[in-house]
Parts: C-alpha cells; sequence; structure tokens
C-alpha cells in the first residue's frame, strides 16, 4: 500500500534516535524522546497559498508534537502539515 497525502501534507518517517548520550549513557526505550529529524517520503501537491519547499529524500527538522501517527503495512509514519517542518537538513 502507498500513501499519497493530499494538499500541503507531507509523509515523513522518523529517524532512529540515539540509543546513547554523549557521555555514554544507555538509553531504555521509554527515555528516548521522539526524534525531530526525519526523513521525507511522499509529498502532496500544495495549496495556491503554500509552496510546498521539500521533496522525497529530504531530511527535515519538525515540531515536536506535530502530525498525525500512521502504520502501514508494519512501518510508521507521520503525516505533517508543510507549516509543521521547521527547517531541512543538508
Amino acid at each position: 500500500m502507498t500513501i499519497k497525502p493530499l494538499q500541503d501534507r507531507v509523509v515523513i518517517k522518523s529517524v532512529e534516535a540515539e540509543e546513547t548520550t554523549k557521555s555514554g549513557i544507555i538509553l531504555a526505550g521509554s527515555a528516548k524522546e521522539k526524534p525531530e529529524v526525519a526523513e521525507v517520503v511522499a509529498v502532496g501537491p500544495g495549496k495556491a497559498d503554500v509552496e510546498m519547499s521539500v521533496s522525497v529524500g529530504s531530511k527535515v527538522l519538525i515540531s515536536k508534537y506535530s502530525g498525525t501517527d500512521v502504520k502501514v503495512d508494519g512501518e510508521e509514519y507521520t503525516i505533517v502539515k508543510m507549516e509543521d517542518i521547521l527547517a531541512v537538513v543538508e
């Protein structure tokens, strides 16, 4: 099954969170925060007043608690509005 976002929506997949802190402490699964860096999987066509400035494969920073989490064919994705994407990571 394929997800095709509508209007100004973007489908993203979270990049795995770090397993250890900078000081070497190993984090339990429940202690990890939702990653704020994600990879763009699909981009909607946009709306008249919203420019779609990301493309498939881009790495982006998103608002921490934004979007709707969905599970398709065992994979977890998040659907966010273009306005919830803060920056493109290069």
